[in-house]
């Protein structure tokens, strides 16, 4: 049985594509969504896709094969090495942010609710439903500032070159995070 967000948000089902023998699209699976309850239920991870290479080999389904082998190990991080993961995430009302940083290239869409996005700079800035933040590479936070309301947003991470900035190379920073493997 599918495991259910931890917020009183809706669940997805994701479908996947393919090719039939005559070349014609069809649908390979319709799933619910599964989920993983991170920092105590503070938030909620569903993995809705993974590639482990970028452009991905979509022939003979190899990008499928290797989503089913990535997720069965139980070892992806926050991002692919080399590849992209489409996440979405459920943050709690009302609780401490998490600071951290990922060596890629995010995009960030909120679909329900809104979301602070705090750098670590103190930069402070507020996105409501249909915004995008687009992550480089930054040391950032997201927190929810309902009292009451869950938020939920979609993220598709891609794998970047190493980032150097104020005379360092910055790599991934999970700060408190022990229930999130590295993505090394």
């Amino acid at each position: 049985m599918p495991s259910q967000p931890p917020s009183d948000l809706p669940n997805y089902t994701r479908h996947i594509t393919t090719h039939n023998s005559a070349g014609h699209a069809t649908i390979h699976s319709s799933t619910p969504a599964q989920w993983t309850n991170v920092e105590q239920g503070t938030f909620g991870f569903s993995v809705a896709y993974t590639t482990n290479a970028f452009p991905a080999d979509l022939n003979r389904d190899a990008d499928i094969n290797a989503y089913e082998s990535v997720m069965a190990s139980n070892s992806l991080g926050l991002v692919s090495p080399n590849g992209t993961v489409c996440r979405v995430v459920d943050f709690a009302p009302g609780k401490e942010p998490l600071m951290h940083r990922t060596r890629s290239l995010d995009y960030g869409i909120v679909l329900e609710g809104e979301i602070v996005m705090e750098l670590d700079s103190g930069e402070k800035t507020v996105l409501k439903k249909g915004d995008i933040a687009v992550q480089r590479a930054t040391m950032h936070a997201w927190r929810n500032p309902s009292p009451d309301k869950w938020t939920r947003m979609l993220f598709v991470l891609q794998d970047c070159q190493a980032v150097s900035a104020g005379g360092q190379e910055l790599a991934e920073n999970l700060g408190r995070a022990a229930d999130i493997p590295s993505s090394n």
